[in-house]
């Protein structure tokens, strides 16, 4: 009688657990998938020199869900909670740019998105992808023989995403969490604040034809994370850097690098850059890299040494979705 009773509960654990199995993906109530328009240069030159930062990115507000010039590679990082340099895709998902504007259903919470917008993805454009682990080569971040040289900067405190825009503010939702944007966009200078993971402030040196980045109260976590974004800028072929420092605090820390550099590698992934890039003045050529003798900006591993830090070739096992197959343009709507 024991046995059976034990057996009937189980059966019935297994019946209960068939409706959570069975469930439906979440969608969109509705959305809409078009090409981008054209950036117009000029237009966004005038709104950054009257303070409005593009409002490019994910941005959930509400209910409302909007996805403003992306790349399919960019939307794959937001639906599937991955970094940039995981993606394995063709090179065209990083070139056609997609506007997605939606609206999730009643009850549905920003935490909803994501799957929301996969399945968007796997139902307009035909995606299919798998995620896989594998031995990779990588860039292990080191402390150097000499030690770490930085200084201890307080802890940022977290964002609240609840509270309302300042002026000049925009917010965008990055993969690994929100971030608020502000600045002078008209002075070339931009301020990132990632909560607990950091604040930024880039500022882009015509005169020394440098860009310069300084971080206060910038965990490992961060500071890697902004890494790879300046290593992504030539192109997802570039390897992951992985954090392996050991160090667990939050600290200041200063980089600055030769816009040339910054350009010619923008250049090479496909951006369409202007000679010079945006208020710099320089006309270099594509392609074309940072003249030694002309400016103050350096390279990243000399930048990392003066913070008593290094980037070393090593291998680990990462993380990565593999795009199976994709359709260049969505279903109509």
């Amino acid at each position: 009688m024991a046995i059976w009773k034990r057996a009937d509960l189980l059966v019935l654990a297994a019946l209960l657990a068939v409706p959570a199995w069975g469930q439906a993906p979440k969608v969109f109530d509705v959305a809409t998938v078009r090409p981008s328009a054209p950036l117009d240069i000029p237009k966004l030159q005038a709104q950054m020199r009257a303070g409005q930062m593009p409002n490019f990115g994910a941005h959930i507000d509400g209910l409302r869900a909007e996805y403003t010039y992306m790349s399919l590679h960019d939307l794959l990082i937001y639906a599937y909670n991955v970094k940039p340099y995981e993606v394995v895709a063709p090179d065209w998902m990083n070139s056609e740019h997609f506007d997605i504007a939606a609206r999730m259903p009643e009850g549905a919470t920003k935490d909803d998105a994501p799957e929301m917008l996969k399945a968007l993805l796997i139902e307009r454009f035909k995606l299919k992808a798998h995620v896989e682990e594998r031995d990779q080569p990588v860039l292990a971040l080191v402390v150097g023989k000499d030690g770490p040289k930085l200084t201890d900067s307080p802890e940022q405190p977290p964002l609240d995403p609840t509270a309302p825009l300042k002026p000049g503010q925009t917010k965008m939702d990055l993969p690994d969490g929100p971030a608020l944007i502000s600045g002078s966009p008209a002075a070339g200078q931009a301020i990132i604040n990632m909560g607990t993971r950091g604040m930024f402030t880039e500022k882009m040196d015509p005169q020394a034809q440098a860009l310069r980045i300084d971080g206060k109260g910038v965990a490992m976590n961060g500071f890697v994370d902004m890494v790879n974004q300046i290593l992504q800028i030539g192109g997802p072929g570039s390897k992951q850097v992985v954090d392996r420092t050991g160090l667990k605090g939050h600290y200041e820390v200063s980089l600055e690098l030769a816009l040339a550099d910054l350009m010619a590698a923008a250049r090479r992934a496909g951006m369409d850059i202007p000679n010079g890039g945006p208020n710099t003045g320089a006309g270099t050529a594509a392609g074309e890299a940072s003249d030694p003798s002309g400016g103050t900006g350096s390279s990243i591993p000399s930048s990392l040494e003066k913070l008593g830090l290094k980037l070393e070739p090593s291998r680990a096992t990462v993380r990565q979705l593999i795009v199976d197959q994709a359709e260049k343009m969505p279903t109509e709507n």
